[in-house]
């Protein structure tokens, strides 16, 4: 042997699996709140999870325990998941458990060189966003070409569920419905296939710009897109600090952010108003959120942006209010006007500048194209994501609930502002308040959406579905039984069943738009599958979709 003068590691043998036994892990928040309080929830569900897996005589080992400092068994960091996963076997099967809200990028090492089969699961609940930590994490592992099964229960008692795990331990696959899905077929010589194709065209030429805020912060691998993938699109990318956000809010006069108050009070906006900064809602959040609302628009008209994004989490949480307030308003064409920092001209005068919550650059790419369409096509432009969230059989369908976690544009509620409420941002994710746009959307058609990345390239998912108005009574049981200061959509799907949705779906978020009837949203997305194929993007349509 060889002698030498350097420190050489010397690497431990890999652990290796006992037989009949499958590794659990869980991926947390950044926010410790937001783990302790969701805590009690994912315990449940892993017992579910513990329970199926000992009925096929198998054994699902926790990878890490419970932290006695924390008093939960998130992973909660990135470092946190490099050192749990160096305990793992790296050929074991592995269960990734999901019953919160979840940052992929603590797993994200751990499941890029796992060599065993994974599992993602989650219990189907209203309560705790597990459905869509685990989208996130199904879109993250479909972005990085990482094989990966998935599974969701209710309660763990139905056959399907314990079928798909008994699936899983023999083979490591459990197969899915996706019969709903087809490629987009050769548009024919439609007036709507010829402007999306037109409004490609002039994409490619003329390229837009994009300004996000703080890119990834929100740990959503799946929702940062390459230059390389987005650029041949026309789309290109402003990166920017929401530390430039913060301090152009510095330099927003407070009768200027009182007067974008004022306007929303006349147009009919109510807000639950109170003292207590720590929980409550106060007119001095308010005040910073117009401030971030002014200042967002103005350092847009510096850049020439056509969209923004701006994350607010974890950049801004511990400084400001939410940004979901703004948000909702630039999605919006009726809203606050706001002038050059002169006061010479009004920006963005008479448009929505399209805003993607979360920074997610699907949503980017998804509402810039939504926005050129409908405003092409004399369409109310106003668009915006929700979080895939919840929901449950009502009347013999299935009927979605699809939430954001802030604010809608006031055109999707029925009358508009006269409709919101501001309710606080809950104390647990948002220490520092600031005011949501709250209501329930109107009943109507509506087009909705998801561009990814899958096999190295961007895809995009389109299909119909139809807003529906429910009873006060069960409309208001759902949106306390989720968030109930976050606005929600009721929908149902065209043609796509509960669990075909879920197979499929490679996001967190899910984009809609309106249209004033089925015929105008039929020919709206023909218009926009021709836009998304002319630059690039594969098109897929899901369900019940009419194509000429």
């Amino acid at each position: 042997m060889t002698t030498t003068p350097y420190a050489v590691p010397t690497l431990a043998p890999e652990p290796v699996a006992p037989a009949q036994t499958a590794y659990l892990v869980a991926s947390g928040d950044l926010r410790e709140s937001a783990n302790t309080a969701g805590w009690p929830t994912q315990v449940k569900l892993e017992q579910v999870l513990t329970d199926a897996f000992a009925a096929q005589g198998w054994t699902l080992v926790r990878a890490n325990g419970v932290d006695p400092a924390t008093a939960h068994g998130f992973i909660s960091s990135q470092r946190m998941g490099l050192e749990v996963f160096r305990s793992i076997p790296p050929d074991a099967p592995l269960v990734v458990a999901e019953a919160v809200w979840q940052y992929s990028h603590h797993v994200l090492a751990g499941l890029r060189t796992h060599r065993g089969p994974i599992l993602t699961a989650a219990n189907f609940a209203g309560d705790w966003p597990g459905l869509v930590g685990l989208l996130g994490l199904n879109a993250g592992l479909a972005k990085m070409g990482r094989a990966y099964s998935t599974i969701w229960t209710v309660d763990g008692s139905d056959p399907w569920f314990q079928d798909g795990i008994a699936a899983w331990v023999a083979t490591g696959r459990i197969e899915h419905d996706t019969s709903h899905v087809r490629d987009l077929p050769a548009l024919g010589a439609s007036a709507e296939a010829e402007l999306g194709r037109a409004l490609g065209e002039q994409l490619r030429r003329d390229k837009a710009i994009v300004g996000v805020f703080d890119e990834g912060c929100m740990g959503m691998y799946n929702a940062i897109f390459d230059d390389e993938l987005l650029n041949p699109t026309g789309i290109y990318k402003e990166r920017l600090s929401q530390s430039a956000l913060w301090a152009e809010m510095q330099r927003v006069p407070d009768a200027e952010a009182d007067a974008v108050q004022q306007w929303l009070v006349d147009a009919g906006m109510t807000f639950r108003l109170g003292t207590d900064e720590a929980t409550e809602l106060t007119r001095g959040q308010l005040q910073w959120q117009h401030k971030m609302y002014v200042a967002a628009l103005r350092i847009a008209d510096d850049f020439g942006l056509d969209a923004v994004g701006i994350q607010y989490q974890q950049g801004l949480k511990n400084v400001c209010p939410a940004s979901d307030l703004a948000e909702g308003l630039l999605n919006n064409v009726q809203r606050p006007p706001v002038l050059s920092r002169d006061g010479s001209r009004e920006l963005y005068v008479g448009k929505a500048l399209p805003h993607f919550n979360e920074a997610d650059e699907g949503v980017a790419v998804d509402a810039l194209v939504t926005n050129r369409v409908w405003t092409a096509m004399g369409l109310d432009p106003a668009t915006t994501l929700h979080d895939v969230r919840w929901g449950e059989e009502l009347d013999g369908q299935f009927v979605w609930l699809l939430e954001i976690s802030g604010s809608v544009p006031a055109s999707h509620l029925p009358d508009g502002y006269a409709s919101a409420e501001g309710w606080r941002q809950h104390p647990v994710f948002f220490p520092a308040g600031g005011s949501t746009l709250n209501g329930v959307s109107k009943p109507g058609e509506v087009v909705w959406s998801r561009v990814y990345i899958a096999d190295g390239a961007l895809h995009a998912d389109l299909g119909r579905l139809t807003a529906v108005e429910l009873p006060e009574v069960e409309s208001t049981r759902r949106k306390v039984a989720t968030n109930p200061e976050w606005p929600v959509m009721h929908a149902v799907m065209h043609g796509i069943t509960r669990d075909q949705f879920m197979a499929r779906h490679k996001a967190n978020h899910l984009c809609v738009a309106y249209a004033p009837d089925a015929e105008t949203a039929d020919k709206a997305l023909v218009a926009k599958a021709a836009l998304l194929d002319a630059v690039g993007v594969r098109v897929h349509l899901c369900g019940d979709v009419t194509v000429e």
